[in-house]
């Protein structure tokens, strides 16, 4: 048998051999984002040994779940990216994380944001929310040097990592800004404590906090 085999003909027990090896969710996680280039996943995961991420990326090639292209000219570099069954594993990430982030409340000591860590939690957090019904509103989020962006069209939202060029609102979030997302402080509250700070339209901050809704957040935090 296998290092990584549990012998057991079980559906779950498959996933495990794949996604329960150490650092394999955040590697997805990053490229559930977009194609990374080798030297942005190095970038995006401080920590991880270099011969780790590449035995890992070898591991999800021979698994079906990443593949390694060519970009168009003139850039040609080689990037990651995730192949349809690799996409598949989506939602249950997005789950795991939504059920990571229940107990959540301020990092760690060491503990960093992301630009993919926090695209991931704004996507993640749109799932539980109400866009209010406007036509068009984009919001750039800076957590520590982490910046994404979401643009909210209708009941549609759409995050990427970066800056928008033409935002509405730029959010800077502070060491509270998980309790404006959990409900547990008013945007006016948020603004007043420093939880947030923002440029741009006060009023949108109200769209930005019934978008983006951390899921059983603070019932988690009643139950501690």
């Amino acid at each position: 048998m296998g290092s990584r085999e549990y012998g057991q003909f079980c559906g779950l027990a498959r996933a495990a051999e794949v996604l329960g090896q150490r650092w394999t969710m955040l590697i997805l996680r990053d490229l559930l984002v977009g194609p990374r280039r080798y030297s942005d996943l190095v970038a995006g995961l401080p920590g991880i040994p270099t011969n780790l991420l590449a035995t890992r990326l070898k591991e999800l090639e021979r698994d079906g779940i990443v593949v390694r292209e060519a970009r168009d000219r003139p850039d040609r570099s080689i990037v990651y990216r995730l192949t349809a069954r690799g996409a598949d594993l989506g939602p249950a990430l997005d789950a795991l994380g939504r059920w990571g982030a229940a107990t959540m409340h301020a990092p760690r000591d060491g503990e960093i944001v992301t630009d993919a860590s926090l695209t991931t939690a704004l996507r993640v957090a749109a799932q539980g929310g109400r866009a209010p019904d406007q036509q068009s509103v984009t919001y750039t989020i800076r957590a520590g040097d982490a910046v994404a962006h979401a643009v909210v069209r209708g009941r549609q939202v759409e995050v990427a990592p970066g800056e928008s060029p033409s935002p509405d609102l730029v959010l800077t979030a502070g060491p509270g800004f998980r309790d404006l997302l959990a409900g547990a402080i008013t945007p006016e509250e948020a603004l007043a404590d420093g939880s947030v700070e923002i440029t741009g339209d006060p009023d949108l901050l109200d769209a930005f906090a019934a978008t983006f809704v951390v899921p059983y957040a603070t019932r988690a935090l009643d139950n501690r």
